[in-house]
């Protein structure tokens, strides 16, 4: 009989009140996600590691061997541990966040996702004075980071205080940019925009040329730079990216076609060209 790994062994722990099962590696804020818990989160994706920029996941932990003393601590970076006591709601928990949405407010004062979540909080307006030419980026990051793990690296967090941004250090359209609109679909409040007419795609103040069907000439959603970069990435064939989804979806119809026409007559696999061209 194999020895039990009691190290990969789900465990318990205690979120606001409610007996929680988590996992060896798994986080606070997952687990919390798992049980129903609900904790907001601005800076948080499943397709990049958590980072804890926006301190709006913030949640107050302790043990009861920790005799009284209690932690804020971030839930997307804080591991779960065996009977750990977490509270979502708490006093200085709900002042944190109040804190940090009144200086989002002041920030982003015209994104409706900020001004959701402060209304949600108790927070009606800012308590700070607006930022002068406001926009929608709350410098999360989450652009950067799947620009990075997904992409080509073509933007970072640039200039610092409250200068900071996410651009590239010259102020220029990123030039390793491949229009793959990574960056837009993560982005939470739409600062990162994107628009696409015809067969051509603009974002970062660049524009690109999208990989057409081979067979019907129709605009793939892919770049003609991001096709070329998945190829060499992911090893891929290029024919991979040289068809529609409708062209695809023909040519799987009419090789099953000829497959069940070939398997009809009693073949085990279908014949080249020449032996086929030789039986009609």
């Amino acid at each position: 009989m194999s020895e039990v790994n009691l190290g990969d062994a789900p465990f318990t722990m205690t979120i606001d009140g409610k007996r929680v099962e988590a996992r060896p590696g798994e986080m606070v804020l997952a687990a919390a996600k798992r049980a129903g818990i609900a904790i907001p989160t601005l800076c948080e994706h499943k397709a990049v590691e958590s980072f804890g920029s926006c301190r709006l996941c913030m949640v107050e932990v302790t043990k009861a061997a920790w005799k009284g003393w209690k932690g804020l601590m971030t839930a997307c970076l804080y591991p779960a541990a065996p009977d750990l006591i977490i509270e979502t709601q708490s006093e200085r928990v709900l002042h944190v966040r109040r804190n940090v949405l009144d200086l989002l407010l002041a920030r982003c004062p015209d994104s409706t996702l900020i001004q959701r979540l402060a209304a949600e909080h108790g927070v009606q307006q800012t308590s700070f004075s607006v930022r002068e030419q406001p926009d929608l980026c709350i410098l999360c990051g989450l652009c950067v980071r799947i620009c990075e793990s997904a992409a080509t690296s073509a933007i970072s967090t640039v200039k610092r205080g409250h200068h900071r941004e996410i651009g590239t250090p010259w102020g220029g359209p990123p030039p390793a940019c491949i229009g793959c609109l990574a960056c837009a679909h993560v982005c939470p409040t739409g600062h990162i925009t994107f628009e696409e007419h015809g067969a051509t795609r603009a974002i970062w103040g660049r524009s690109f040329e999208l990989q057409r069907c081979a067979e019907c000439g129709a605009p793939l959603p892919i770049t003609v730079e991001q096709a070329s970069f998945l190829v060499e990435r992911q090893a891929l064939d290029a024919s991979y990216f040289s068809r529609c989804e409708s062209c695809q979806r023909r040519a799987t119809a009419q090789t099953f076609g000829r497959l069940a026409r070939w398997q009809k007559l009693g073949l085990t696999q279908e014949p080249d060209a020449r032996q086929e061209g030789g039986k009609r």
